[in-house]
């Protein structure tokens, strides 16, 4: 899960109430029939694509072959395998459309800091798979990522090989003095989690500490609002004693999810709209900015408001979920 995590920032519950999108759970009816099934064809496309290249592709991704820097990064693997396996869910499958992206510096550090929903961090991967295709520099983007995602066999080493980091502030700092775009989601588990009655009402930021970084480092926030990622897994529930059993944030109960088993993993085929907002400098401060906690919080409260207004402004003029 791709998020801003302790000492990065904790996740506590509250939020400020967000607009809610039509057609609800209900809306989920509308996805039957020919068109549903439609878009569960690129679901199948990366199957048969994973399937065909599983051997080789396993092989590269628990290697060292490839990586450019001692965080495990492939672009090669991540250009010629990763993307390609997701770019059917984002172009067919969600029908990602993307606005603002002349808000991302075309080169030089920047914090993208996005809203973070959907059960399975699947908002994460199309944000990376957007700016990559779609921003005119071509961008990659390099996810800070919960300890989850690398302690797990295989998925940290595609983690790894995707250019993800353990999200902490000291790697942080590093990629963006390096000159790299780096992703964080503060709300952590709280946003990807949360209940399907709060969708679209951001969590806590935690402590803030990505204002914090940005200011340490002199590096703009350009903030990120998702819509329709909220819907693809509908929680109405979760099991607290399957979640300690299997040492997982929480465990997800959907209306699909476990009742039908594998099946009900497939996400719901949402339309989506990433929206990146102006950015907000950090040069200016002075020195030891980042060490004054009013002006941490004020300038992650800034950051939070813009995404949150932006998610009630979208939702507004938002047409079908479906």
């Amino acid at each position: 899960m791709f998020q801003e995590q302790r000492p990065f920032g904790h996740h506590d519950g509250g939020g400020h109430p967000g607009g809610r999108p039509g057609g609800g759970t209900a809306g989920a009816r509308g996805a039957g029939g020919p068109q549903a099934a439609e878009r569960l064809s690129p679901l199948a496309e990366v199957g048969r694509e994973l399937l065909a290249r599983g051997a080789e592709v396993l092989e590269r991704v628990t290697s060292g072959e490839g990586a450019v820097d001692d965080f495990g990064f492939d672009p090669g693997l991540t250009d010629e395998v990763i993307l390609p396996a997701l770019r059917p869910l984002c172009e067919k499958y969600f029908r990602v459309e993307v606005e603002g992206l002349e808000n991302i510096p075309d080169s030089g550090g920047a914090l993208v800091v996005a809203n973070h929903s959907g059960t399975l961090p699947l908002d994460a991967l199309m944000l990376q798979v957007a700016v990559r295709d779609r921003h005119a520099a071509r961008r990659r983007l390099r996810l800070l990522a919960a300890d989850l995602a690398f302690s797990l066999p295989v998925l940290r080493d595609l983690a790894r090989r995707a250019g993800h980091v353990r999200a902490c502030p000291e790697n942080a700092v590093r990629l963006l003095d390096e000159g790299e775009l780096v992703g964080v989601m503060p709300e952590g588990y709280k946003g990807l989690g949360k209940p399907y009655e709060e969708r679209y009402r951001l969590q806590r930021f935690g402590s803030g500490g990505f204002a914090r970084v940005a200011l340490r480092t002199g590096r703009p926030m350009v903030p990120c609002s998702v819509v329709g990622a909220e819907e693809i897994y509908p929680m109405i529930g979760e099991s607290r004693t399957l979640a300690r059993l299997l040492r997982l944030p929480y465990f997800p109960i959907t209306p699909t999810f476990p009742l039908l088993g594998v099946l009900g993993l497939v996400p719901l085929p949402t339309r989506w709209t990433i929206r990146f907002g102006e950015p907000v400098t950090t040069d200016g401060f002075p020195a030891g900015a980042a060490d004054d906690e009013k002006v941490v919080e004020k300038l992650a409260g800034e950051v939070r408001d813009t995404i949150q207004h932006t998610l009630n402004e979208l939702l507004e003029h938002r047409g079908p979920v479906f």
